[in-house]
């Protein structure tokens, strides 16, 4: 978390403020930002897709729930969850494919629940190499469009750029109590 960014800090301490219930950091990856928002006295478990991430959070933070999982399958039921953060979760998601775990976000929160989306942010989506496979840069009123299909009320955007720094965007909304 040292490394982590202030500014993606206080917007993830604004966003666990007005969650309410248990909270999914999905694609939680090694785990810190589930510990950090745990260490906000949220009720929180992170689940990833990489077993030697998850086995990395478990030895890490061994009080916290962590499970091995999709986040275009998740395993809880309708309207299960309080907050759902997916920070940098989807970004490896083929264009074709960004709705599937946006509409499974969109599936477990409860009316109301809210939703941090992080992304690499770009003036078109653009596929570019990231670690291990490809990744994605998105416009903001690109992913805003597809979450407001799905009945999430845009809150706030963020946009971040800094010198040897790729663009970071995020979004946080909140899913409509009309659904």
């Amino acid at each position: 978390m040292d490394a982590v960014h202030a500014a993606d800090r206080q917007l993830i301490d604004s966003w666990t403020e007005m969650v309410s219930g248990p909270v999914l950091d999905a694609g939680c990856g090694p785990g810190h930002w589930t510990k950090y928002i745990a260490d906000r006295g949220v009720d929180v478990r992170g689940i990833d897709l990489v077993p030697a991430f998850i086995e990395h959070a478990r030895s890490s933070f061994p009080v916290i729930r962590f499970d091995l999982g999709s986040i275009d399958r998740l395993e809880q039921p309708d309207d299960y969850f309080g907050g759902v953060l997916s920070w940098f979760s989807t970004i490896h998601h083929h264009p074709s494919r960004i709705a599937v775990p946006i509409a499974e976000f969109a599936r477990v929160l409860r009316p109301g629940g809210a939703l941090v989306l992080g992304f690499f942010d770009g003036s078109t989506i653009e596929e570019f190499d990231h670690a291990v496979t490809l990744a994605y840069r998105w416009p903001v009123t690109d992913l805003q469009s597809i979450l407001e299909a799905y009945d999430f009320e845009i809150l706030e955007t963020y946009r971040r750029t800094g010198q040897g720094h790729r663009p970071v965007g995020a979004i946080l909304c909140r899913q409509s109590l009309n659904r």
